[in-house]
C-alpha cells in the first residue's frame, strides 16, 4: 500500500472539516500546514490522531503573535509532518488539551502554559515546569510585553 501524498492528506482534511480549516497548504515536500479555529482544534486533532494515524508528536510550539497566541503541535507519520495551528485570543488564552489523545503533549502544554500563559482546559496537571516556584504569578517571559530587568548586584564594588 502506498503512502498518501501530501495533497491527498489535505483533501481528506478538507472533506472532513470544510469550513473549520482557516488555512491548509503543502509548504514543501512532506510538510503540511493547517490552521483551525479554537472550537475546531480538538475535533480536528482527534481525527488526525485516531483516524489518520498522525500519532507521533515531535514538538509543540507556543508563541505570542500580533493577533493573539498561537499553539502549533507538529505531528508526523511515515515521513510526513503535519503542523496544526490554532490561534487563541489574548484576553482569554485558552484551548482544549490534547493530552488525552497524545499523552506526550503533557510536558509541552505545561511549558507553553508556563512561558506564554495559555491555559489548556482539561490538562491533568498544569503545574510549573520551567519557571521556579518564586516566579511572579501571571508573568510569562515569552510574551511580547515582558521586559527583562537587570538584577541588582549583591554588593557594590
Amino acid at each position: 500500500m502506498s503512502k498518501p501524498t501530501e495533497q491527498a492528506i489535505l483533501d481528506e482534511l478538507r472533506t472532513q472539516f470544510q469550513q473549520e480549516l482557516l488555512e491548509a497548504k503543502v509548504t514543501r515536500d512532506r510538510r503540511i500546514f493547517i490552521e483551525v479555529s479554537p472550537r475546531a482544534y480538538k475535533p480536528v486533532m482527534d481525527y488526525i490522531v485516531r483516524t489518520m494515524g498522525f500519532t507521533h508528536l515531535s514538538t509543540m510550539t507556543g508563541l505570542d503573535s500580533t493577533e493573539g497566541f498561537e499553539i502549533m503541535p507538529h505531528l508526523s507519520r511515515g515521513g510526513a509532518v503535519l503542523t496544526v495551528k490554532v490561534r487563541v485570543a489574548r484576553d482569554n488564552p485558552m484551548v482544549e488539551t490534547i493530552t488525552d489523545l497524545i499523552p506526550g503533549a503533557t510536558l509541552y502544554e505545561r511549558e507553553i502554559h508556563d512561558l506564554v500563559g495559555v491555559v489548556f482546559r482539561g490538562h491533568p496537571n498544569l503545574e510549573r515546569l520551567i519557571l521556579y516556584e518564586g516566579w511572579p504569578e501571571g508573568v510569562h517571559p515569552l510574551r511580547k510585553e515582558y521586559k527583562a530587568v537587570q538584577p541588582e548586584p549583591l554588593r557594590r564594588v
